[in-house]
């Protein structure tokens, strides 16, 4: 009998044939800017964990008094009987926290995106979103049926036209993403909030790689563009810099409401362990904004030293990390293992995605967004 994912045999031959195969390289023990990954001590530039607060003495004494009076998990889903009094210190402190009158929490930052986007919007209505949005953003709005529309990278008149063609649309969502994921860039965020007030947009902001590390005290590109009260949706993360697990939605009392009978995944995942909600509850307080300033500061050294050994960074000095780009690579060979071997550990992305005509290596979000309307149409 015939296999029949034997096609999935062919698709990684083809990857292994282009030195693209590859698994996840072993983190043997914390994660830590120098750290172990196989059975080799490297420097560490490529996790999420910005300020350091993965191995936290702090957080890790606050995970373990959880686990010891509350459990090691909530056994349901929120809405039926895991909804445990440490959610909600932790989403009333979040919306203290980003400004808001309610907060939300999801299982991941990406289920906050899909569910949120997948929740609020349907066939009648319009998403109009930047080409490089992450992911999870893109799969809300194909799960939302809705009409998608896409304008070239953080090109403020392109949108504006998508906005004018869609006036007779039900609802509008203009989205972005705050801090792009890969090459670190900011978005024109108060040229867009802009924009959505003048069409009666639904303004939303995927700010998961600002959150903790833009903004004072780490609130986000919203706190950083002072544009708090102007955006109707928010949506953060636990599990970078604040080196939880999980994501978040920061609105109106009455959004989230409307999300707690709506949300598929909300709805339908078991909530998270007391000892994350618990670990998550510790990473606030005086020490981040020290912790902010000290990562601004040393991402300046990235913007200069990269260049010194061939390698082209999109980053900008407001973030605080900088995507960067192989000027000697060999055709669309990943470049990890040569650096892994010189004691550095950084991530490449592309292999995910298959490379197109005429156009460089590629990382996920870096090619064209697969809504987008053919070049020239």
């Amino acid at each position: 009998m015939a296999n029949p994912l034997a096609y999935l045999d062919q698709e990684l031959n083809e990857l292994r044939e282009k030195g693209l195969f590859r698994w996840p390289r072993l983190l043997e023990g914390p994660q830590e800017p120098v750290a172990r990954y196989d059975g080799r001590e490297v420097i560490n530039l490529c996790s999420n964990n910005y300020l350091g607060l993965a191995n936290h003495a702090r957080l890790k004494a606050a995970a373990r008094r959880a686990v010891d009076e509350l459990g090691v998990g909530s056994g349901a889903v929120r809405t039926i009987a895991g909804n445990m009094a440490i959610h909600k210190e932790l989403e009333e402190e979040l919306a203290r926290f980003k400004h808001t009158e309610a907060t939300l929490l999801y299982q991941s930052g990406f289920t906050a995106n899909a569910g949120t986007v997948a929740a609020l919007l349907g066939k009648d209505d319009v998403i109009v979103s930047d080409e490089l949005n992450h992911a999870s953003i893109i799969d809300g709005a194909r799960l939302s049926g809705a009409e998608k529309k896409i304008y070239p990278h953080k090109d403020v008149a392109a949108a504006r036209r998508l906005l004018e063609a869609s006036r007779g649309a039900r609802r509008t969502l203009l989205i972005t993403d705050g801090v792009f994921s890969m090459d670190g860039d900011v978005a024109p965020l108060p040229d867009l909030v802009a924009l959505a007030e003048e069409f009666g947009a639904i303004m939303m902001v995927d700010d998961a790689h600002a959150s903790g590390v833009m903004g004072q005290h780490g609130r986000g590109t919203v706190d950083h563009f002072r544009l708090h009260g102007r955006v109707h949706i928010q949506v953060g993360t636990l599990s970078k810099a604040f080196a939880a697990q999980g994501g978040y939605v920061a609105g109106s009392r009455t959004l989230i409401d409307y999300l707690i009978h709506r949300a598929r995944p909300l709805l339908f995942s078991t909530s998270h362990p007391p000892s994350v909600a618990a670990s998550a509850l510790a990473a606030p307080g005086p020490g981040r904004a020290r912790a902010h300033r000290t990562a601004l500061g040393q991402h300046a050294d990235l913007q200069t030293g990269p260049q010194r050994v061939g390698i082209q960074h999109g980053g900008q000095r407001d973030a605080h990390y900088a995507g960067c780009r192989w000027r000697r690579a060999a055709g669309h060979r990943s470049v990890r293992p040569a650096v892994h071997r010189r004691g550095v550990c950084a991530g490449d992305r592309f292999p995910h995605c298959p490379a197109r005509e005429g156009q460089g290596p590629h990382n996920c979000d870096r090619r064209p967004h697969p809504d987008a309307p053919p070049a020239g149409a």
